[in-house]
């Protein structure tokens, strides 16, 4: 009997031990560093991700999701930033050594990453987890590519739109027979139109981010130049075409928005967003990532905005086009991290591939072409209206500091409503100051 005991308390022990120690074999932690927001009092325990809404909850409920359900022991652990500090930040944790295991990336950025070796290959790990390439839009797989391999997994495509309240376009007869919004084809109907609005509502026409750092005039600056089929970078990324007649029509219609009182140059960028939730404002000129929001708190019926319609941004030159980039997972390269962090980061990343429709709820479009052609997303709301964005979609060319010519546009620009800076002056000065920064890539 007490040899028995004694064995029935080995087995035991043993039986412990092992799942001690496979629990501490398997439990692996991985840093993810991401922006699109904090909303962890929201949806910190969502895992159903269908009843998670807009950029950040949608995000915040895949992650649950995987620590909830993966097999492999994993556990995502979120840190955040704000995306205008977000790429200084990242850049730090190289020399702090708490390099991120996954990361957000704006395709627009990736050059500056992956042409220092600062990003893990992902061709083969990809190809080994079963991630099919050949499912990502070409456009996709370009900006995920650099020297023939690929560092990034695609996400989306994003571009600007124009978000509609149709109660004031209606209220100032700015609609047509088919209830969709009247949209200007030119400068003057821009104007002839914006005026109509603002007499018959007494509301701006054009709401904007107009303040800060988020530079979304600088989006529809390169916009109307595509428009005039002019690059505002040459395919090099050594030149500049800022400072040519193209530009000066762009900054002088930019410029002539807020001179006319079409736009409020007061607002920054969530003050863009509640004047247009609180119908002050007729059309909001933001990007994809916003329609899912705007569509769920215009049904809630707790805004003032009821009607609420999407549009492509208005062709007002020759040439369609509409400014647009990417977002992107990566792994940091870091060469202390372990075999299993990589492979659970990995994981990670096949799990958001899977899971790509769930993103595209936001308002991006999908850079799958299987969920672009399935019946869930032709179901979702809006796509139709904005369905010629993907084809018009343009970035401008993937080259080291490109974050730093957008930067270097801003100031100068926004300083023509701001400081009251003449057209004119102000493509000089940002042509001088993007000259700056190409040099660098010389």
């Amino acid at each position: 009997m007490h040899k028995r005991k004694i064995l029935q308390r080995l087995a035991l022990a043993t039986t412990l031990m092992t799942a001690l120690l496979g629990g501490t074999a398997q439990a692996v932690e991985i840093s993810l560093f991401r922006f699109f927001g904090e909303c962890q009092s929201e949806y910190g325990d969502v895992t159903d991700v269908s009843k998670a809404n807009g950029e950040c909850g949608i995000i915040t409920a895949l992650t649950n999701k995987f620590n909830a359900e993966n097999t492999i022991g994993a556990k995502v652990v979120t840190q955040t930033a704000e995306w205008g500090a977000y790429y200084d930040l990242l850049t730090a944790t190289y020399s702090t050594g708490n390099i991120p295991d996954v990361a957000v990336m704006h395709a627009s950025v990736m050059p500056n990453f992956s042409n220092r070796d600062l990003l893990t290959p992902l061709t083969k790990p990809m190809a080994d987890l079963g991630v099919q390439t050949d499912d990502f839009v070409p456009a996709a797989l370009k900006n995920a590519t650099s020297g023939g391999e690929v560092y990034a997994l695609p996400f989306d495509l994003h571009a600007l739109l124009l978000h509609v309240n149709m109660d004031l376009m209606k209220k100032a007869g700015l609609v047509n027979a088919d209830d969709s919004p009247i949209l200007p084809k030119s400068p003057e109907e821009l104007f002839e139109q914006g005026k109509k609005f603002k007499e018959a509502t007494g509301k701006y026409y054009i709401g904007s981010e107009a303040q800060s750092s988020e530079g979304m005039m600088v989006r529809l600056f390169d916009t109307l130049l595509w428009q005039q089929g002019v690059d505002v970078l040459s395919a090099d990324g050594k030149t500049a075409s800022i400072n040519t007649p193209e530009g000066l029509n762009a900054a002088k219609l930019i410029s002539t928005i807020f001179a006319q009182g079409l736009a409020n140059p007061a607002l920054d960028y969530p003050g863009s967003e509640q004047a247009f939730l609180n119908g002050e404002t007729g059309i909001l000129l933001n990007g994809t990532w916003g329609v899912d929001n705007y569509d769920t708190q215009a049904k809630s019926g707790k805004v003032a905005l009821k009607d609420y319609r999407v549009a492509n941004v208005s062709q007002i030159f020759a040439k369609p086009s509409v400014w647009a980039d990417s977002h992107m997972w990566v792994i940091p390269k870091d060469a202390n991290r372990s075999e299993e962090k990589t492979e659970a980061a990995l994981a990670f990343l096949k799990f958001l591939n899977d899971n790509n429709f769930q993103w595209s709820r936001t308002g991006h479009l999908s850079i799958r072409q299987s969920v672009l052609n399935s019946a869930e997303f032709k179901a979702l709301p809006h796509r139709a209206e904005y369905a010629d964005t993907a084809n018009n979609a343009t970035a401008l060319p993937q080259i080291q500091n490109q974050r730093a010519v957008y930067n270097a546009m801003i100031t100068d620009l926004n300083a023509m409503w701001l400081t009251g800076t003449d057209p004119q002056a102000a493509v000089e000065a940002m042509q001088a100051g993007v000259e700056r920064v190409l040099r660098r890539n010389r």
